[in-house]
């Protein structure tokens, strides 16, 4: 099937409708009883704890996202659309370790006990939200495999970029990219969004690209609760402003970013970021969460997956790999199983040093195409001929049988 048409028939699929209807916002920041919304599969009966992004900075203790008493009873949305189940046909991220800046992950959530790697701070996962993010990048789905994340098989490098209620800050990020580099961490995902760039940042960026790890980043961090009517302006947001940084941001079922979404530019890919369904650091339930990390944790997944199936390519071959078959939109929209499985032709001779952006151009089938369509439109031209000539022998003879003579010349029609 074409990629545009896959793509037709992923946003008319019924859970992809279903999805559209769920708040596109990410979940607030909380610090207390979860709210309930509608899980994204369809099932109208069925709801899931919202996932927060972080606590409330301003509570006078900290309270920890309780464990979900929920289980999603379907795949949701966002995996149909991602081909995960196909996807892990041909690659599951076995031997790629991902690095996961974010709250922290819980080394022994469910789905994700003996592949996480978490030291000191890292694996105390208060907010729950990083572990909520591993799953999708690596979780197997423990009792439900169908909500696996994309490289299931993938190890986990938890590091804290964020203080324990979910602020994040730079000297924490600096730290954490600086660590997962140190650890030789082949994809990190930088799933907070800092409004300045500092040298220590860039720096901290280029020494991990320079050691070979693809750099996924959110493109914005999640929107803060404003007043309605208020306008942000454009900013850029880092690290996803590093030159060779794959930024991603967030989309809905039908491609659009959500509402309320912060604006920004140089985004390289959109993945799902609303309605998503995924574990948390304490018992075995499901949260619903959303926003740019999430969108983030799948871009980060799709690259380990590729990784995995294409272990001789660069950090920069990943990157284009995972646009140049993304399905072609205002943001190209990720596509991790056409990342994984297409046969993608050799970039320019002329590509220069590391780093460069040089295109990779897929396959060309027009002339296939072409000529396809030309065979179809000639079996459509004789398939009307061959009709033509039958009915006019039918309704010829029937004219027979019922006494009809053609016309005498002269004009003498009968007798």
């Amino acid at each position: 099937m074409r990629p545009r048409a896959r793509g037709i028939a992923r946003l008319l699929s019924g859970p992809g409708l279903a999805a559209t209807l769920l708040l596109s916002v990410v979940v607030p920041a909380q610090a207390g009883p979860l709210s309930r919304l509608p899980a994204a599969e369809g099932d109208k009966g069925q709801e899931l704890p919202g996932m927060p992004s972080a606590l409330d900075p301003d509570a006078e203790g900290v309270v920890c996202t309780p464990a979900s008493r929920e289980k999603a009873k379907k795949q949701d949305w966002s995996r149909q659309r991602l081909d995960l189940d196909r996807l892990h046909q041909h690659s599951t991220g076995e031997g790629v370790t991902v690095a996961l800046i974010d709250t922290g992950v819980a080394p022994g959530a469910d789905g994700l006990d003996g592949r996480v790697t978490a030291e000191g701070p890292a694996g105390d996962d208060c907010v729950g939200h990083g572990t909520f993010l591993a799953g999708l990048i690596a979780g197997t789905g423990g009792d439900s495999p169908r909500l696996a994340g994309v490289a299931p098989d993938a190890e986990i490098l938890a590091l804290r970029g964020t203080d324990r209620r979910g602020q994040a800050s730079s000297a924490l990020v600096v730290d954490a990219l600086r660590k997962a580099t140190e650890a030789g961490a082949d994809v990190i995902a930088v799933a907070v969004a800092l409004p300045r760039q500092d040298a220590a940042l860039s720096g901290a960026v280029a020494e991990a690209r320079r050691a070979g790890a693809v750099v996924v980043a959110a493109a914005t961090p999640d929107p803060p609760s404003r007043s309605e009517g208020e306008e942000t302006p454009s900013r850029t947001y880092w690290p996803a402003g590093e030159p060779g940084v794959l930024s991603v941001a967030g989309m809905l079922p039908g491609g659009a970013r959500p509402d309320g979404s912060l604006p920004t530019d140089g985004i390289d890919l959109a993945a799902p970021g609303a309605g998503v369904v995924s574990g948390g650091p304490r018992g075995d339930g499901h949260y619903l969460g959303g926003g740019v990390p999430v969108a983030t944790a799948y871009a980060a997944g799709a690259a380990a997956a590729v990784r995995a199936a294409h272990p001789d390519e660069s950090p920069d071959a990943v990157v284009r790999r995972l646009t140049a078959t993304a399905y072609p939109a205002d943001i190209p929209q990720l596509d991790p199983y056409a990342a994984v499985t297409t046969v993608l032709g050799a970039p320019p001779a002329s590509a220069g040093a590391e780093g460069a952006a040089v295109p990779v151009t897929v396959r060309d089938t027009s002339g296939a195409d072409r000529a396809a369509g030309r065979a179809v439109l000639l079996v459509l031209l004789g398939s009307a001929t061959v009709l033509a000539l039958l009915w006019a022998t039918f309704t010829f003879s029937r004219a027979r049988k019922r006494g009809w003579r053609p016309a005498e010349a002269g004009g003498a029609g009968r007798d």
